[in-house]
Order: structure tokens, then C-alpha cells, then sequence
């Protein structure tokens, strides 16, 4: 059986005023992380935004970390360096794999 786009986690399926509802946020809120380029919801052929799983827990991440008094300067760095993190420890669990060493 085919997957379906909801199946996707990074299927863009929800439009800005879903999402902020979904969060209880302003759709302001919403339009502001993305001119700060703290999330980057991709966009339909009409020029929307449209969200993905992925994006909204990602919102959510973002909004926790705003509630905490972080800048939206700060916060794009800290999501960076998450990003960071996490390849550097896929690297360490490749490499690690490579050499035999199940830790």
C-alpha cells in the first residue's frame, strides 16, 4: 500500500491558521518566526505557508523556549547547535558501527 502524505512527518499539510489553532498561537507569532528565519514552512503553489508534523513540534520547541524569556536571535542559534548535535552524534553512532563497537 502507497504511504500517504499524512503518513509523512514532513509532509507540508497544514495551513498557518491550523497550526494556530492547533498551538493556541497568533498567526502573527506564527509569520514572525518565519521572517526570522526560525522555521521555514514550505510554501503551496499559491504562495501559503504549509506545515509539516515536523514544523509544528518544532513551533512548539520554539514557543517553550520563547515562554522561557530566549530571543528569537537566540533561539535560531540554539536550534542550530541542536541540529548540530544531532549529526555529530549520528557521525560518532556511524563510525562506531563501522568499527565494531556496539556502544
Amino acid at each position: 500500500m502507497p504511504e500517504l502524505p499524512f503518513d509523512d512527518e514532513h509532509a507540508p499539510l497544514y495551513s498557518l491558521g491550523q497550526v494556530a489553532d492547533m498551538l493556541q498561537v497568533r498567526q502573527a507569532y506564527l509569520r514572525r518566526l518565519d521572517d526570522h528565519d526560525v522555521i521555514s514552512p514550505s510554501r503551496s503553489s499559491g504562495g501559503q505557508r504549509r506545515y509539516s508534523r515536523s514544523d509544528i513540534l518544532i513551533v512548539q520547541h520554539v514557543t517553550d523556549l520563547a515562554d522561557q524569556g530566549m530571543t528569537l536571535i537566540a533561539i535560531r542559534r540554539i536550534l542550530e547547535l541542536e541540529r548540530e548535535l544531532a549529526d555529530v552524534r549520528r557521525q560518532l553512532k556511524e563510525a562506531r558501527t563501522r568499527l565494531g563497537d556496539p556502544t
